[in-house]
């Protein structure tokens, strides 16, 4: 597994993390032991870059990272997140940035996460009404006291990240990034995170499983999947999406490679600065995804790809009108 850089401090990471949100809620039903040995299974294939927060699972996903980190715990780059405040089993939900609840959340995360320190603490959303300066003069305080070692922030404009870069050296900025979200590229965040030294994390590269083939119609998640409200699932715009799936299943096929691989090569081949984070609860579906950092794509490849995926082409929100108000602030 080939390595990148996390931030400035010499810190580096597998350059295909894991996203563990989708093993507490968000897609389908939790089963631990799996989950257990999916991350035994990351480790073995050189992935050590786990991904996690406080308001997965209420709480819950990061006990159950804290349960595989024992006698592991200087094998893995660990990162976690505050700054969302859901109640158990409710999507609903506020943001807090205040000083003092970064100082609690840590400390929260810390108990439940069963370590000392954290490697990368995010803000996971932003609330314009904190300032920026303060949040993040909170989270330079938690590096200071040993408890945190880089600083990141998730969804946020370019503005918020060079103020915030101001105050303390932002590691790593956490956004959606795949072939069917070209966001990062045409907002300036890709550009801004190269020249402060920045790591973009980029989450759901594989659109939800639906660049991996896995999702054709959503009859067959669960009932609380959030895929059935997320509208680039509703049925018009998932018959549109269908098409672009389908045509990159035919390329990948053509490379002998699964389509979920040629999505991560693509992310992997573009941008040295990124490191996608691939969420799964399954031992199979990951070492396929590992498998991808070996694949290099040609320039004429990416370009294809590009096109299949320009902008516009995708139909539907990555979010619910009310779950885009908190990115891009």
């Amino acid at each position: 597994m080939d390595r990148r850089s996390l931030g400035q401090d010499g810190t580096t990471v597998s350059a295909i993390g894991l996203g563990c949100m989708g093993m507490s809620e968000f897609y389908g039903s939790r089963d631990d032991a799996q989950s257990l040995d999916t991350l035994a299974a990351a480790l073995e294939h050189g992935i050590d870059f786990l991904d996690t927060a406080d308001m997965y699972g209420a709480g819950h996903n990061e006990e159950l990272i804290g349960r595989f980190l024992k006698n592991r715990r200087d094998q893995v780059v660990l990162a976690t997140k505050f700054g969302i405040v859901r109640e158990p089993g409710r999507y609903e939900r506020r943001v807090d940035n205040s000083p003092a609840y970064v100082r609690a959340a840590c400390d929260a995360s810390l108990q439940r996460l069963g370590t000392d320190v954290v490697d990368l603490y995010y803000m996971h959303r932003r609330n314009p009404e904190v300032p920026i300066e303060d949040t993040v003069g909170a989270m330079a305080d938690l590096v200071q006291a040993g408890k945190v070692r880089q600083i990141g922030l998730s969804e946020v404009s370019v503005e918020t990240l060079r103020r915030a870069h101001a105050v303390h050296p932002i590691a790593a900025v956490q956004s959606e990034y795949s072939l069917w979200t070209r966001d990062p590229e045409e907002n300036g965040m890709l550009q801004a995170c190269r020249e402060l030294g920045t790591t973009f994390v980029a989450y759901s590269p594989l659109g939800r499983a639906f660049l991996a083939g896995a999702v054709t119609d959503t009859s067959s998640l669960a009932p609380d999947d959030f895929r059935r409200v997320n509208p680039r699932f509703a049925e018009e715009a998932l018959a549109q999406n269908r098409r672009l799936a389908e045509a990159l299943a035919d390329f990948a096929s053509g490379l002998g490679a699964k389509p979920a691989q040629v999505a991560l090569a693509w992310l992997l081949g573009k941008h040295e600065h990124v490191v996608p984070i691939p969420g799964t609860k399954r031992r199979a579906y990951l070492a396929e995804n590992a498998a991808a950092a070996a694949i290099r794509l040609s320039p004429d490849q990416v370009a294809v790809l590009d096109a299949l995926f320009a902008p516009g082409a995708v139909a539907g929100a990555r979010y619910t009108e009310e779950g885009m108000k908190g990115v891009g602030l």
